[in-house]
C-alpha cells in the first residue's frame, strides 16, 4: 500500500444488516472510518462524539455527549436504549490526551483524572450501561481500542495517557473472561500511529517549524517512535477493516485476544 493511497476494500453490503453498532469517538480518524465502513456493510450506526458529525459522514443515530463524564454516559445510553432498543456492536473508540510535555511532574491529580475519565472510564460506564442488554440476548461484541503506548509509553507528554491505555486492555481481558460464557465476545485493538486529520496537521506543523518537507517531517514522527519498519502510518480505513473483521462472524472464536496495528512498530514479541 502506497504512503499516500488510501485503502479501499471490498465490502459485503450486507454483512451487518440489521446489527446496532455504537462507536464512541465516531465523528473524526478511525472513529469515522469505522463508521462508515460497518454502515457501509448494512449496520445501523449510532455515532458518539463532543464535535459534530463531520460532512460525507451519515451514521443512522448521532449523539453528542461528553464520555468524559458520568452523565455524558448516562445519556448516551439512554438515548441508544429508547431509540434503537440496544446495541449488538460496542466500539470504544474514544481516546486522546491533553496533557503538557514536561513528564511526570507536569501532571497534577486533575490531568490524570481527565486522561482516566476519557481513556478509561468512559468505556467502563458504557459498558456497565449496555452490555447487560447484550446477556440477556445472549450475543454481543464489545471492542476496545487501546494503543501502542500501553507497551511503548511516551514519557514527556502522555505517562497518564499511556497508562489509561494500559488499564484499558488489562480492563477489556479481565471482561472478556466474564462475558465470554454468556455470549459475549470481548476483544481490544492497539493501533499505532493513524493518518488522521490531527496527525497531518501535526506534520505540517514540524515542516514549517523545521523548515523541511511533510516527507521529511513524517519521517522525523517516525523516527521518535523508533521507526515503522512497514514505513508509514496506518490509514483509519485500515483499523476500520480490523474492527470490521473483529466484529464480523469471521471471527466468532477470537475472544479475550488485543490485536496490533502498527506497521511493525512495537519491536518486540
Amino acid at each position: 500500500m502506497s504512503e499516500t493511497t488510501i485503502p479501499r476494500f471490498v465490502i459485503d453490503p450486507r454483512e451487518f444488516a440489521d446489527q446496532r453498532v455504537l462507536v464512541t469517538g465516531g465523528t473524526k480518524g478511525a472513529g469515522q472510518a469505522i463508521v462508515r465502513r460497518l454502515g457501509a456493510a448494512g449496520a445501523v450506526t449510532v455515532a458518539v462524539a463532543r464535535s459534530a458529525v463531520a460532512e460525507g459522514t451519515t451514521p443512522g443515530l448521532f449523539v453528542q455527549a461528553d464520555l468524559g463524564t458520568p452523565e455524558g454516559a448516562d445519556a448516551v445510553a439512554r438515548t441508544v436504549v429508547d431509540k434503537l432498543g440496544g446495541i449488538d456492536i460496542l466500539v470504544h473508540n474514544l481516546g486522546g490526551s491533553t496533557a503538557p510535555g514536561g513528564g511526570f511532574a507536569a501532571l497534577t491529580d486533575q490531568l490524570w483524572q481527565d486522561e482516566l475519565s476519557l481513556n478509561l472510564l468512559g468505556a467502563v460506564r458504557l459498558d456497565r450501561a449496555l452490555i447487560p442488554g447484550m446477556i440477556e440476548r445472549g450475543r454481543g461484541v464489545v471492542l476496545h481500542i487501546s494503543s501502542i503506548q500501553r507497551r511503548l509509553p511516551l514519557h514527556d507528554s502522555t505517562i497518564a495517557y499511556a497508562a489509561a491505555k494500559a488499564a484499558l486492555s488489562t480492563y477489556s481481558k479481565a471482561l472478556s473472561k466474564e462475558l465470554g460464557p454468556k455470549g459475549v465476545r470481548v476483544n481490544s485493538i492497539a493501533p499505532g500511529w493513524i493518518r488522521t486529520t490531527a496527525s497531518e496537521a501535526l506534520v505540517r506543523r514540524i515542516a514549517e517549524h523545521s523548515g523541511s518537507d511533510e516527507a521529511a517531517a513524517r519521517q522525523s514522527i517516525m523516527d521518535a517512535l523508533g521507526g515503522i519498519p512497514l514505513g508509514r502510518p496506518s490509514w483509519p480505513e485500515e483499523v476500520a477493516e480490523l474492527v470490521a473483521f473483529l466484529a464480523s462472524e469471521r471471527a466468532a472464536s477470537i475472544h479475550g485476544s488485543e490485536y496490533t496495528i502498527d506497521g511493525g512498530t512495537v519491536p518486540t514479541v
